[in-house]
């Protein structure tokens, strides 16, 4: 059922943002008198289609794309066979340089426009909720496998990012951070501070989505926020709000201490001290098989909520819209660089079904939707032929020069492109399967 989930949701992601983008092309075709002849939402062959006034509307049975198809222009189709005689008024070949460009940019615009409606959308919905830096320090940090290989320390305070106080407790591995260089930390550490730097390549690491839990989290007391119904801790006498003080006479006072005890003791039973209200009591708890007892910690930290207003809303939204393109920029270069693994960093379409997950939350949906609306318009928007981006080049090019690239370049490009694309494709589908194992 996850599975399905998270397909259906892919499916619907994409039919939207292709949808959309394939009908900014359209307007603008349609707004300078250009014929559109179809206008389709994934590719070949067809499964539904219906003709109105000059141009069909269908819907294809590959589900990874869509497509305008102008009377006149050299796209994806490479139907040339009417490209020998003169144009007629109505075709795209026939339409000033700059009325083309328009049209050419039409996708990547809506998509930009629809990102930022998102973007926005959230913002006023839902506000922003965050862990402030001094709610984090007040017992500090879990470090875990990665955490450590990076320099942190369980019970550190990170009290700096590149010398500069920070805000929140997700600033200490934003994307911002991730991908840029020479960055570090300063971390307090039995009242000593110390520098911790962050590699150039450890995006590479945090890309694979097994280590993004695996890296730090806040410190938590030891008090016990959920019990597992019928488990050992429940049957045991345990309840929520006690406070662990010891597990067999070893003193805890933070909740990741309590683990690496209980492992030592599995399918035994441990003798465990609580503090709950004024008085104490010694408890016997059985431990199970994998080292835990069965209770969830209480998190006893304090997160702020931050509403907007529509106003600030707008300017929230649109600064988060435009960073994804920053982020993607900054991606690119860190590939060009060589410190980012391309095979970890580029996402098919079964990665980015995990991404929405396999329940159905309507704000994760959207935001996933928001931030594919900025990429999709960056990615149309790359010089490579067949995409919006190449088209833009060569038109740029005869309005700048006043010469047109010839019918014939212009195909051979649509196929060099085509071919770039296709073994793209191929590739994200191909690590997207081997991510899987």
């Amino acid at each position: 059922m996850e599975t399905l989930i998270m397909v259906g949701q892919l499916l619907l992601g994409l039919s939207i943002l292709v949808g959309v983008h394939e009908w900014g092309h359209m307007v603008a075709a349609k707004s300078f008198g250009m014929r559109v002849e179809k206008f389709s939402i994934g590719f070949p062959p067809k499964i539904w289609g219906r003709q109105i006034g000059e141009t069909e509307y269908s819907i294809g049975a590959i589900p990874l794309g869509g497509f305008v198809k102008i009377t006149g222009m050299i796209d994806e189709s490479l139907d040339t066979k009417s490209l020998s005689d003169e144009p007629e008024p109505y075709e795209f070949r026939a339409k000033p340089a700059w009325q083309r460009l328009i049209v050419m940019m039409g996708g990547i615009i809506v998509n930009v426009i629809v990102g930022i409606i998102i973007f926005i959308s959230l913002a006023f919905v839902n506000g922003e909720e965050y862990l402030p830096s001094e709610e984090l320090n007040k017992n500090g940090i879990v470090a875990y496998d990665l955490g450590e290989q990076l320099g942190f320390q369980t019970g550190d305070r990170v009290i700096a990012i590149n010398g500069k106080d920070y805000e929140r407790f997700s600033d200490l591995l934003s994307p911002d951070l991730l991908l840029g260089s020479d960055n570090y930390y300063t971390a307090l550490r039995d009242g000593q501070e110390i520098r911790v730097d962050m590699p150039n390549d450890f995006i590479d690491k945090f890309a694979d989505k097994r280590n993004r839990v695996n890296i730090i989290s806040p410190r938590l007391p030891s008090v016990i926020g959920q019990l597992e119904p019928g488990g050992n801790a429940e049957n045991a006498g345990l309840k929520t709000g006690d406070r662990i003080l010891a597990v067999n006479d070893k003193p805890i006072g933070y909740h990741d201490e309590i683990r690496p005890i209980l492992q030592k003791y599995p399918s035994q039973e441990v003798q465990v001290m609580i503090e709950r209200g004024s008085e104490r009591k010694d408890l016997t708890v059985s431990v199970g098989e994998e080292g835990t007892i069965g209770f969830y910690p209480a998190f006893e930290l304090t997160y702020v909520t931050r509403e907007f207003t529509f106003g600030e809303a707008i300017s929230e939204g649109t600064y988060n819209a435009f960073a994804v393109v920053w982020l993607n920029i900054k991606g690119f270069q860190k590939m060009i660089a060589g410190d980012v693994d391309v095979r970890k960093s580029l996402s098919g379409p079964i990665r980015i079904a995990t991404f929405f997950g396999g329940t159905w939350d309507w704000n994760n949906f959207w935001r996933i939707v928001g931030l594919l609306s900025m990429v999709l318009a960056f990615m149309n928007f790359l010089p490579i032929p067949a995409l919006d981006g190449g088209h833009v080049v060569f038109l740029t090019w005869e309005i700048v020069t006043g010469r047109k690239p010839s019918d014939k370049f212009l195909e051979n490009s649509q196929k060099v492109g085509m071919v770039i694309l296709l073994s793209l494709m191929a590739f994200v589908i191909i690590n997207d399967t081997i991510s899987l194992f």
